[in-house]
């Protein structure tokens, strides 16, 4: 029940504001202006973690990236076949629901001068624009928190949002190292108010940001991987850095891949990724993946098939990232691993990535619960060489990264983990961004918004 008030509280703040388009904060009797830091935080928290980060955009994209599939005829969205009402949900989630609470817990902590809040709203805030950046380029940010006095706020480029997440990061960072005022505690769900955990999080964020745009128009792919690694210097160093919502189970607090693959979804792990699994013999597969209820083995849809098949055939996520209680992950010391991996190749060549690449698969065995498999593991798939560097990189990322949406922003980049066009697909590619959401274009119309499917984002040139 506690998690069901927090969606509630956050949808009160925003109605409370007076407007029902991003943010108006007046002078009047039922705006929350004297609501306390620590009541925004936590619903923003769980909001960012139920509604943007493991909510229905992002299964999208784990459609797109041939992670999960559909028990239901063709076409669906495993083919792509979305339209625009299909985005609304976490649309709202984003805007309504995070980022506007976010400009309201960041104007208020500054006011207050309560800077540790200030710092983790910057932060978050900047992950939010990564997310709807990643999946939809140009957004709504500079303009978008006018209330009354901007309707219709213009849509920020995509290179001026990467740029506005680096100087929310940097804003961020000096909040938390002032650390004057309120310190967050047990409203904090990320970290319980950790200010130096929530500096070098935000410095691995500002290395991700960097690495995405290795393949941007005017930016130099070394250059950017050297900001990457002076910011990696001061980011996450274990994985109890790792920055995730923590679920407890139970009914109405379930994480929400638990719910998305529950049987009312028909969502299933793809034959794709299980077959990958299994071909490698990766011992994380126990982790990641579930056995099938009627037999008892790991088996995935092809994606594109023909009909229905028996629902309790098929696996669903495993218990580690799927189970009732597992944690939900935004960003985690194996990314920033594989980032500085990523980051040494593209700088000093495939031999300064190895050690990074290694120490990754180690992390994410060892988070797993599997370390004892890690060194076999090593064996077969561990050594980089000139020709395989970036493929192998990419290809352990997104295991370590699975069911994120970072393995989109990873393939765009690099053609990385490498795929092919399933059966029956509408398009004759694989889609690249995602559509923007009915919600938006009847109340907010932009010439961004005829992208389709197949169109790219301005990081993303041909």
């Amino acid at each position: 029940m506690k998690y069901i008030k927090l969606s509630l509280v956050a949808a009160f703040l925003i109605i409370c504001t007076g407007c029902d388009k991003y943010l108006d904060v007046n002078s009047n009797p039922n705006n929350p202006e004297d609501v306390q830091e620590k009541l925004i935080l936590s619903p923003v928290e769980y909001n960012l973690a139920q509604g943007v980060v493991g909510g229905w955009a992002s299964v999208h994209v784990n459609h797109f990236m041939q992670t999960v599939a559909l028990n239901q005829p063709v076409p669906n969205v495993g083919t792509y076949l979305l339209a625009n009402t299909d985005e609304n949900d976490t649309w709202y989630y984003l805007y309504t629901i995070c980022l506007q609470n976010l400009h309201l817990l960041n104007s208020k902590a500054e006011a207050n001068s309560n800077l540790k809040y200030a710092g983790i709203a910057k932060v978050l805030t900047a992950y939010c624009l990564g997310y709807g950046t990643t999946l939809w380029g140009d957004i709504p940010y500079s303009e978008a928190f006018a209330g009354s006095g901007n309707f219709y706020p213009t849509y920020d480029s995509q290179e001026d949002i990467y740029k506005t997440i680096q100087d929310l990061l940097d804003k961020g960072i000096a909040n938390l190292e002032a650390g004057a005022g309120l310190t967050p505690g047990s409203d904090d769900y990320l970290y319980n108010g950790d200010a130096d955990k929530w500096i070098r999080a935000a410095y691995t964020l500002k290395a991700r940001y960097y690495m995405h745009l290795t393949k941007a128009p005017g930016y130099n792919a070394a250059t950017q991987a050297g900001l990457a690694l002076a910011a990696l210097e001061k980011g996450m160093q274990s994985n109890d850095d790792d920055l995730e919502f923590p679920y407890p189970g139970g009914a109405g607090t379930q994480n929400r891949w638990y719910s998305n693959f529950l049987p009312v979804e028909t969502l299933i792990m793809s034959a794709h990724t299980v077959n990958l699994l299994k071909d490698r013999q990766d011992p994380r597969i126990s982790k990641l993946v579930a056995l099938s209820e009627e037999d008892g083995v790991y088996r995935g849809r092809e994606i594109g098939t023909e009909g229905i098949g028996s629902l309790g055939s098929y696996s669903i996520g495993g218990q580690f990232y799927a189970g009732e209680a597992s944690s939900l992950v935004l960003i985690n010391y194996r990314e920033a691993l594989f980032l500085k991996a990523e980051a040494d190749l593209l700088t000093d060549g495939y031999a300064a990535a190895q050690d990074s690449y290694a120490a990754a698969i180690q992390a994410d065995m060892s988070k797993l619960g599997v370390s004892e498999s890690s060194a076999a593991y090593l064996a077969s798939r561990g050594t980089l060489t000139a020709s395989n560097a970036l493929e192998r990189i990419m290809e352990e990322k997104s295991i370590a990264n699975i069911f994120s949406v970072e393995v989109f922003s990873d393939w765009r980049r690099t053609g990385y983990p490498a795929l092919n066009l399933v059966p029956h697909a509408l398009f004759t590619a694989i889609p690249r961004r995602l559509i923007y959401p009915n919600s938006e274009i009847s109340t907010n119309p932009q010439p961004q918004q005829s992208a389709t499917l197949k169109d790219r984002v301005w990081s993303d040139p041909e």
